[in-house]
């Protein structure tokens, strides 16, 4: 193996962007096991105590867990992008290639679950080759533009009335069953209805996902997370005008509804103001928090746990068919409540977070992370870390 295979130095990675990579897999465990409560089995009633737990998740993480890991995809894209180029390698060649094997790795993750958003980067990654060379300002402003025009998209696409999940809801019974071919029917199928077929997420997350790939790659442009400390009056401002706009969505449709204005809403719909407006809020506000030092320990396991994203979110996938179908311990058919569920998704990411650390401190990268890297450069590259003389 020559150097221009060797990984990236730990002193080298941005320790906040695997701290928020971390962060956001957090909300998409949640909602995901959130996702197999409401579908693959939700008991018919619902208490006080899981109506808040569900307020609090749609607040917090529901839709800004993937736009926050969309934002760090460009970001991503953009350095490695830089580094490939530095090593004489054909760096549209090499993502091209990379994101075939995201799409390969993407089917099977849909067969076990079918909210897969790993099909929706590699596609739109190549997408983003196209505005690679785009300076920072360009990407911000075309991520604004689509920013802008998502209201009316989103809007034009509600008068189409399809119902993705009433789509894909006749293949979720089939999570029930004890044939694991059966399961993979209920993944693939539930991902091509859901995803494929439903204009809502083929067309508008899509085009949100775009927005926000433009978005971390204009961040990149100026370094914009590596320069974190420089940034303070930037990060700031970010979190209180975020947090304004936030609130103000948030009371946006009591309001429209009392002055009987809410008609509006058929023309031109803003929803993903509010969450996109939520996810910089909180993204700003883990900045904040870590730039003052404080939560150490937090930020710690967020910052291993983001180290094997890819790892970690298909382990989530595989171990809820593990814990919830009909071909594993079927506790999706037991009538569990949906904090049964919050508190099984919240304990499988600390055990991960254990996990992510042991393995870590033995090899350079995760295991689908090694595999993907290795299909990326069309090279067998070492894996484990080699101990340091004195």
């Amino acid at each position: 193996m020559t150097a221009t295979y060797t990984p990236v130095a730990t002193d080298k990675r941005i320790a906040i962007v695997d701290i928020l990579r971390g962060w956001a897999l957090l909300g998409v465990v949640l909602m995901n096991y959130s996702d197999v409560f409401f579908y693959l089995g939700a008991p018919p009633k619902i208490g006080p105590v899981s109506n808040a737990l569900i307020l609090a998740g749609n607040i917090i993480f529901s839709a800004k867990s993937w736009t926050l890991l969309s934002v760090l995809f460009g970001y991503g894209f953009a350095i490695l992008i830089d580094n490939v180029a530095s090593k004489g390698i054909n760096p549209t060649a090499f993502f091209i290639r990379r994101m075939f094997w995201l799409l390969v790795i993407a089917f099977v993750n849909s067969a076990f679950f079918f909210g897969d958003i790993l099909k929706d980067y590699a596609v739109l990654g190549i997408v983003l080759l196209l505005f690679r060379n785009c300076s920072a300002k360009t990407a911000f402003y075309i991520s604004l533009a689509l920013i802008i025009a998502n209201p009316v998209l989103t809007a034009f696409i509600f008068t189409l009335r399809i119902n993705g999940m009433a789509l894909a809801a006749p293949y979720f019974p089939l999570y029930q069953s004890h044939n694991l071919l059966d399961i993979f029917k209920s993944g693939l199928m539930g991902t091509y209805k859901f995803e494929l077929l439903n204009p809502f997420y083929s067309v508008v997350c899509h085009e949100v996902i775009l927005l926000c790939f433009l978005l971390g790659l204009a961040a990149q442009k100026i370094n914009f997370f590596g320069r974190l400390n420089e940034n303070r009056k930037y990060i700031k401002r970010i979190f209180w005008i975020s947090l304004g706009f936030t609130l103000l969505m948030q009371a946006s449709w009591p309001v429209m509804k009392a002055l009987g204005l809410q008609q509006a809403f058929k023309y031109y719909q803003p929803m993903f103001w509010g969450v996109l407006s939520t996810m910089l809020f909180t993204t700003s506000a883990i900045c904040r928090l870590y730039i003052s030092g404080k939560l150490r320990r937090f930020f710690s396991g967020l910052q291993v746990y983001g180290k094997m994203t890819l790892t970690n979110y298909v382990t989530q996938n595989i171990l809820a068919v593990v814990l919830f179908s009909g071909v594993g311990f079927r506790l999706g058919m037991q009538g569990l409540s949906y904090g049964v569920y919050m508190l099984i998704a919240l304990a499988i990411y600390i055990a991960q977070i254990y996990f992510s650390r042991w393995w870590l401190a033995k090899y350079h990268f995760g295991p689908l992370e090694w595999v993907w890297r290795q299909l990326s450069y069309g090279k067998r590259l070492p894996i484990k870390r080699i101990p340091q003389t004195p």
